[in-house]
């Protein structure tokens, strides 16, 4: 009979490989080499983690935005922006990158963060429930790129006369912080759920 435990995901081709503990583990598919210890996962998710956090504090203090209309230059932060755009009556708009831009990283921090203390010191919740969580942390992360994409958009289609708009420092920060949110996520290795002690 076959041991399910034994069965692992390629990180490069998503691919499905039978772990055999004799030998080298090459992805079946793209030769890849997918077999690591768990707790270089375990560290690597940790150090994407702090960096994404430590990215979201300039992401959220400098401007993400500048304008730049007959000579005078405004700056918006993201939650200058929202305040703007809901003083405007634009509400949903507002919602949707309050959203976005603010609760889902703060939420992909807190699920990635209790992923890995969980799976460190053997919390008693159920192994479905983890899976779960990481699979929602993973579904949610292109979201955050809605400001990062706005600004963006703006910045190419808004060229009239006497009015530019530029993305800030804070538009940098925060899709820096997004990547390494997302890095974070792609770097933890579901069978740390499993494991008992890393």
């Amino acid at each position: 009979m076959i041991d399910d435990s034994r069965f692992i995901r390629c990180h490069t081709c998503e691919a499905v490989n039978y772990d055999n503990i004799e030998e080298e583990l090459l992805c079946r598919r793209c030769k890849c080499q997918i077999h690591q210890p768990l707790y270089i996962s375990y560290h690597k998710t940790w150090a994407y983690l702090i960096t994404a956090i430590i990215l979201y504090i300039p992401a959220n203090l400098y401007p993400i935005l500048i304008t730049k209309k007959f000579g005078i230059e405004k700056a918006s932060t993201i939650l200058g922006g929202i305040i703007h755009l809901w003083e405007a009556g634009s509400y949903p708009i507002a919602l949707i990158i309050l959203v976005a831009s603010v609760f889902v990283p703060l939420l992909k921090f807190i699920f990635i963060l209790y992923l890995l203390i969980s799976t460190k010191y053997n919390l008693h919740s159920s192994k479905v429930d983890k899976h779960k969580l990481f699979y929602i942390t993973e579904a949610i992360g292109p979201w955050s790129m809605i400001d990062v994409f706005v600004v963006i958009i703006l910045s190419v289609l808004i060229h009239f006369s006497g009015v530019q708009i530029f993305p800030g420092v804070g538009a940098t920060a925060f899709a820096l912080m997004v990547f390494f949110t997302m890095l974070s996520a792609l770097s933890f290795d579901t069978k740390l759920i499993k494991k008992e002690d890393i």
